[in-house]
């Protein structure tokens, strides 16, 4: 289709204006999985896309092409082009340059894995010098733990670990666990299969 001018629709284009709002992102995403790599589609919205633009960003990251077209009728026009069969592996953060910048007393999740379609869950957790998390047992699920900067102690049900930058700690699911960071703080990371039913609030699972 040319992108000037009257374009002539395909079967590919999707016009979502008479969809709810709540509604019209996952339509969105359903065409869009049904393009060949290479396909292209126009979305047709009355409303400024820019939240789609973002959430094509998180999830298809250098694997989606978006250009805008004309505006006619009062629609907004993006052409969307397959460029890759899957979201493409890429950096989501740099643990270094994160530890550095997170201050010493900050506690709680300070970066998590955010791409909706994903089948792993994980998190960095900061704890401050002294701060602990509370004996508890464990999910319905195996969690993998590395250490990233700092030191502390696992306490297990039966005894006590220490720990320190570059171990790697596996949590059996069920398991009982308490973290209490050591003098110069602890940051770890966790890895885990993505929870059934995942409520994202303020305050993570620190795992």
């Amino acid at each position: 289709m040319s992108d000037t001018g009257m374009q002539q629709p395909n079967a590919r284009d999707i016009d979502v204006r008479p969809l709810r709002p709540q509604h019209r992102h996952r339509a969105i995403f359903e065409a869009y999985e049904q393009l060949v790599t290479g396909e292209s589609m126009v979305v047709m919205t009355d409303q400024e896309p820019e939240g789609l633009r973002k959430e094509l960003d998180r999830e298809l990251a250098g694997a989606c092409r978006w250009k805008p077209l004309p505006s006619a009728d009062d629609a907004y026009r993006v052409r969307l082009t397959k460029l890759a069969s899957t979201a493409l592996p890429r950096v989501v953060a740099n643990t270094r340059k994160l530890g550095e910048a997170t201050d010493p007393a900050t506690g709680g999740s300070i970066w998590r894995l955010e791409p909706g379609a994903r089948d792993l869950d994980s998190n960095i957790i900061a704890l401050p010098a002294g701060d602990e998390i509370a004996l508890h047992a464990g999910p319905s699920l195996d969690v993998l733990i590395l250490v990233l900067r700092g030191s502390g102690e696992l306490h297990t049900e039966l005894d006590v670990i220490a720990l320190q930058q570059g171990n790697l700690i596996w949590l059996p699911k069920y398991a009982q666990r308490r973290f209490v960071a050591g003098p110069d703080g602890m940051q770890y990371l966790t890895v885990h299969q993505r929870k059934p039913t995942l409520n994202i609030t303020a305050a993570p699972d620190r795992s």
